[in-house]
């Protein structure tokens, strides 16, 4: 994938390993495997992604994407080990780090229809996550952890790393998440949902990873 990008990267082989892991967890996903050596190999994927994240950070940037990225593999492990609540509680603090990033380096300048994407998507995903759960008891707390998830989007989306990297893979991101919880509402069924959310969440958090640390890396070389 950045085979012709050469020097900035200083440890490409990290960057292989967490393809590895996290791809190849999909067989954990479909074989609905568990246990601790299962969330392990969970956490592998994006852990490996904030490990090459923080091999390669040269600023202030390049530490928050790795945080950003180290409290996702935390959430990942979390989610199985000590349940929803503990592990949405790393998420969140994943996510108010990478919004803090994107405030940080928001685009100098967009277009109304890249503007109007990102003021929509906290309205909109609220409106979703709504029509999916309620009236079910305790459907706002999916509600109140969406907007993070929708803020960390918006807020990548209009920044200034590519959005064709970083702004898809937060949409991607945002996306497994209402998928799950179409898969808990029972809008879809979740042997539906099974094929949808770990490849987007993992491809989303990949070309978030790709998009951050290649622009900045790219940068400090220069």
């Amino acid at each position: 994938m950045m085979s012709g990008e050469q020097g900035w990267d200083r440890a490409r082989w990290l960057w292989w390993l967490a393809l590895l892991g996290g791809i190849s967890f999909f067989i954990a996903v479909f074989q609905r495997l568990d246990g601790p050596a299962i969330w392990a190999w969970k956490t592998s994927g994006v852990g490996l992604l904030a490990v090459w994240a923080a091999a390669n950070a040269r600023e202030k940037s390049g530490w928050l994407i790795a945080a950003a990225l180290g409290f996702g593999a935390l959430g990942d492990y979390l989610l199985d080990a000590k349940g929803l609540e503990v592990g949405a509680v790393a998420f969140v603090i994943g996510h108010i780090i990478a919004i803090t990033l994107y405030l940080m380096n928001r685009r100098p300048q967009t277009t109304p229809s890249q503007r109007l994407l990102g003021w929509l998507t906290m309205p909109a995903t609220l409106v979703i996550v709504w029509a999916m759960l309620s009236p079910a008891a305790g459907w706002w707390h999916a509600a109140v952890y969406s907007l993070f998830v929708a803020a960390m989007a918006a807020a990548a989306w209009t920044s200034r790393f590519p959005r064709y990297r970083t702004g898809i893979g937060a949409m991607l991101f945002l996306a497994s998440d209402l998928f799950i919880f179409a898969g808990e509402g029972g809008v879809l069924s979740k042997n539906v949902t099974l094929w949808l959310v770990w490849p987007l969440y993992f491809g989303g958090q990949a070309l978030i990873a790709w998009g951050v640390v290649s622009t900045l890396a790219k940068e400090a070389k220069a």
